[in-house]
């Protein structure tokens, strides 16, 4: 059985992006359907690559229960696109930056990833790196209520016959 695969894209790779992919991995764990979907991060581009999540993002999820210790920054590449359903940006430039190496094939796969929390009102997750600490929280927030509405979206197109 075939998982859904979901990619979680920002710039560097170690703030918004990390935060998303284990955000929602916590989600769909708690779902009990870590066999059925999986997920990932990368950046746009490679400032940080190999580098762990910026510790104000590991602290925030930490203090949420949390570890994004694991994970590191990598590049997201052309191959993503076949490899990944979705591909998710955090904020419009990224967007911009995704669809530039996006395979026309697969141009389905590239969203918004706020898109999936409209109650919210925003599009973008702004990027905490150069802000206060209480920016990382606030991305926290706006990642965890997008996680909840993906996720369902996943249940309902792709999983609703296979749950067990």
């Amino acid at each position: 059985m075939t998982k859904v695969n979901v990619l979680f894209c920002c710039m560097g790779n170690i703030c918004r992006s990390p935060t998303a992919q284990g955000v929602f991995e916590h989600q769909v764990c708690a779902a009990q359907l870590a066999h059925l979907v999986a997920a990932d991060s990368a950046g746009t581009h490679a400032y940080h690559v190999g580098e762990p999540p910026d510790g104000r993002s590991q602290a925030c999820a930490l203090r949420r229960g949390i570890d994004l210790g694991g994970q590191r920054a990598r590049r997201v590449s052309v191959s993503d696109f076949e490899k990944f359903d979705y591909v998710l940006a955090m904020d419009r430039q990224n967007y911009d930056d995704l669809a530039v190496i996006c395979p026309v094939t697969h141009k389905d796969r590239l969203r918004m990833f706020l898109s999936f929390a409209p109650d919210l009102r925003v599009s973008d997750v702004p990027d905490p790196y150069y802000g206060g600490p209480n920016g990382f929280d606030q991305v926290f927030d706006l990642v965890e209520e997008a996680a909840r509405g993906l996720l369902a979206h996943i249940v309902t197109t792709h999983l609703t016959n296979r749950v067990k």
